[in-house]
């Protein structure tokens, strides 16, 4: 039997990247993928993926920044497939400047997305877990997140905040059957990695205690552990998949 046999996960951010390695991982284990993103190319490029291996899925344009628009998505699905087992709140953005250069639109753009983003998802997901007293919420970090980087001060607010906000969400929603938990990337190889110069690919490399920088698998991987039923047990953690650099 797969691991997410009959199971439906929503994962925001799946057009691209780690939320597209997630989205293809999930299908293959099983899983009805639904995929929200404003890419609307990529995100049915994914689904018809998934449709074309004998997955089942589907893209929605949905900008998770908008509560309104989120609200509207999860009817969507609940009508659709009756049901959401598991949440991957992968959806992400940067606007990188120091602190003297950092204007308030970069800040909020960042804020808008990455934090209440998740807010808005996780708020109007969660009672339709709780009301089958089963579901699983996966957030997604960052290593900058432990400790902190140049030029990134509104992304790392926004990951350091899901920390704690997975904690909070843990302590709440754990006793009526939701485990809330966070995976934290260290440096990833998406398309958008893989463009960077040669120079700066070897720089991060040098960071890295493995000695190489990790695949968007590798954290779809994470999130597969987590959404199963081996990771019941496991309530609160933030995971970080990045080779040892937080050692």
């Amino acid at each position: 039997m797969k691991r997410l046999e009959n199971k439906v996960a929503v994962i925001t951010g799946g057009a691209d990247g780690i939320g597209k390695a997630c989205a293809i991982k999930f299908a293959a284990e099983g899983a009805k993928v639904i995929i929200w993103d404003l890419n609307d190319e990529k995100g049915n490029q994914v689904s018809e993926e998934i449709i074309k291996n004998g997955g089942e899925s589907l893209y929605m344009h949905v900008n998770t920044a908008s509560y309104d628009e989120v609200q509207k998505a999860v009817a969507h699905v609940i009508d659709e497939f009756q049901t959401i087992d598991i949440l991957v709140n992968n959806a992400g953005i940067t606007r990188d400047s120091t602190l003297k250069k950092m204007t308030p639109e970069q800040w909020q753009q960042v804020i808008d997305v990455n934090l209440t983003g998740v807010f808005n998802c996780t708020k109007h997901v969660h009672p339709h877990m709780v009301e089958k007293k089963y579901g699983r919420i996966i957030n997604t970090s960052s290593v900058v997140a432990l400790y902190g980087n140049f030029g990134q001060t509104n992304y790392v607010a926004t990951k350091a905040g899901l920390i704690g906000m997975t904690k909070t969400w843990a302590r709440e929603l754990g006793r009526k059957g939701v485990t809330v938990n966070a995976v934290a990337p260290g440096f990833i190889l998406t398309d958008m990695v893989r463009k960077m110069p040669e120079d700066v690919l070897k720089m991060m490399e040098s960071k890295v205690p493995v000695g190489t920088l990790g695949e968007p698998e590798d954290i779809a991987n994470a999130y597969l552990f987590l959404a199963s039923d081996e990771a019941r047990y496991i309530n609160g953690i933030t995971l970080s998949v990045d080779g040892g650099m937080t050692i």
